[in-house]
């Protein structure tokens, strides 16, 4: 008898082979089929509570997915892609989920059978090459003569996006409100320029938009409502400065003999920061922000000066007043002159709901905005908020790469139809598995109906019929229960969310095809031998 090997720590769980593959499909369809109901206008919500009890409620692919607390190892690819196609893309997060798990599902027969991964991963990208190319030159190329039809266009786009979302009755308002805030940016369209504050109450029609920045106002004390509210062209001071008598530091001594020398101490320290009040003063500033606290002392000063002060501003937001206003962060006052302050058109202190709020309007140096929601729950605007996240990444995608096709699972029929008819020119095993990654793309318009409580069977047979026939802009028509040309009906997405999709789907199924075992180690750590826990010694306590 040859003694055993052992080549891992004990309790190592390994596992491979073909069983090993066919539980990571398995794995991914009980992933998609989470998120499967969520896809389309007609998609249900998902309600996540989390280990404190904070309740979201959401029906973004991503953000349930970032939700779940997902352990196995293959499913977490598809936690990753969504993620991946939320950061690039902004919108069509459940549909890569659907799809990279459709594609398996499909491919799942081949691989009990024994076909080898690697032909089948071959095919996948076989498949996708094809795709990508057919999006390209599907794709409609939109004309920017006018800015009015280009303007259109963009809301079209953002009302789509917003149509599977919670808010897609005010979809028109929103998606108004969207290519506004887009548009008022710079060519480079940064995403941290546009700023999203909410504010519970009111209906989500009075929510606004401020050509500029907008911020909660701070904690203040007293001598504040003293302080004007309203400047035109005002000069901006942006500081990182403390405007308040301090305690001493820790371990700091100061060793006196008599209370005259104590009494010096004390008029010096009122004395540097009345020097750096008065300082601030003669520089022009009318608005004083500051990183750090502004003491009872310094709002007090301000306001006899009529000038308006606000401290412990939030990192961000000081940073996009700083963008948008220009000026400079200064952190000593030193030598403080007027051209370290920043300007705008309009300041003003405004109550919106329950708060109030600064708002600085007409920046001149960098295009920035702020959005101002409103509305009932706070769950609801949270998800209002990632709702126009995704519109405005899918406006910002619309504006850089200006080609859309038509949503409603018509694009995806259409390259269903272009892989079987491929399928059917070459021999092998390729035409089944690119026949397999045909019917996997049907997943899409099915699943639209299917969230919608219609026959899938019957509309998917018409809509085949409808794309044989070479109409290939036909997709399903949600609202009539029927099928609809989607580029005339203005259901559009940008061309780049489909090829994103596409790539991200294929990856996945590659990355998991091509696992053949996986080891997971035992946890490391617990005390004493083993997992055991130590136990106490005996004989007399301590």
């Amino acid at each position: 008898m040859q003694p055993q090997i052992i080549l891992l720590k004990e309790g190592t769980e390994s596992s491979q082979g073909k069983p090993q593959l066919v539980s990571n499909i398995n794995a991914c369809q009980i992933i998609a089929d989470a998120i499967r109901t969520t896809l389309g206008p007609r998609g249900m919500d998902k309600l996540i509570v989390d280990g404190s009890g904070k309740a979201t409620i959401s029906n973004d692919g991503a953000t349930i997915l970032k939700h779940l607390d997902i352990v196995h190892p293959a499913a977490k690819c598809l936690v990753d892609i969504a993620k991946s196609q939320d950061a690039e893309v902004g919108d069509g997060t459940t549909s890569v989920v659907l799809i990279t798990s459709e594609i398996l599902k499909q491919l799942k027969p081949y691989v009990d059978e024994g076909v080898h991964p690697r032909i089948m991963m071959k095919a996948v990208r076989k498949a996708t090459q094809l795709c990508l190319d057919k999006v390209n030159s599907l794709a409609v190329k939109i004309e920017k003569s006018s800015a009015e039809q280009h303007r259109s266009l963009l809301e079209r786009c953002a009302a789509t996006a917003l149509s599977s979302k919670l808010i897609h009755q005010q979809k028109e308002f929103f998606s108004k409100m969207v290519v506004d805030a887009v548009l008022l940016l710079d060519e480079l369209l940064p995403l941290d320029l546009i700023g999203i504050k909410k504010v519970p109450g009111g209906a989500l029609e009075e929510s606004l938009l401020v050509s500029g920045v907008a911020f909660k106002k701070t904690f203040s004390y007293a001598g504040f409502e003293m302080q004007p509210k309203k400047y035109i062209n005002p000069k901006i001071a942006i500081l990182n400065i403390e405007l308040e008598l301090k305690a001493e530091r820790d371990n700091a001594e100061i060793r006196l003999d008599n209370v005259e020398e104590y009494q010096k101490v004390v008029d010096v320290e009122w004395q540097i920061l009345y020097e750096k009040l008065d300082t601030i003063v003669k520089s022009g500033a009318q608005v004083v922000l500051s990183k750090l606290p502004i003491g009872d002392v310094a709002t007090q000063y301000f306001a006899d000066r009529d000038m308006f002060c606000a401290g412990r501003v939030a990192e961000e937001d000081i940073k996009r007043t700083q963008k948008a206003c220009g000026g400079t962060m200064i952190t000593t006052t030193k030598d403080m002159s007027a051209s370290v302050l920043g300007t705008c058109e309009l300041f003003e202190e405004k109550q919106i709901g329950g708060d109030r709020y600064n708002l600085f309007a007409g920046c001149s140096n960098a295009k920035t905005c702020t959005m101002i929601l409103r509305g009932g729950a706070e769950q609801f605007l949270e998800e209002t908020e990632r709702s126009l996240h995704d519109a405005i990444m899918i406006v910002r995608r619309t504006i850089k790469n200006d080609a859309v096709v038509a949503g409603g699972g018509a694009i995806e029929l259409e390259l269903s139809k272009m892989l079987r008819d491929y399928s059917r020119t070459i021999a092998g095993k390729e035409q089944l598995l690119i026949g397999a990654v045909a019917k996997a793309l049907e997943i899409i318009p099915r699943q639209l109906c299917d969230n919608a409580g219609f026959d899938a069977t019957a509309i998917l047979n018409r809509l085949r019929q409808k794309h044989a026939q070479g109409s290939c802009w036909e997709g399903v028509d949600v609202a009539l229960e029927d099928i609809s040309d989607n580029m005339e009906k203005c259901v559009w997405e940008p061309s780049v969310v489909k090829r994103n999709a596409l790539e991200a789907a294929c990856e996945a199924v590659s990355l998991i095809l091509s696992v053949d075992e996986t080891i997971k180690n035992p946890k490391s750590g617990g005390g004493g031998q083993g997992d055991q826990p130590m136990m106490p010694p005996r004989g007399r306590p301590f």
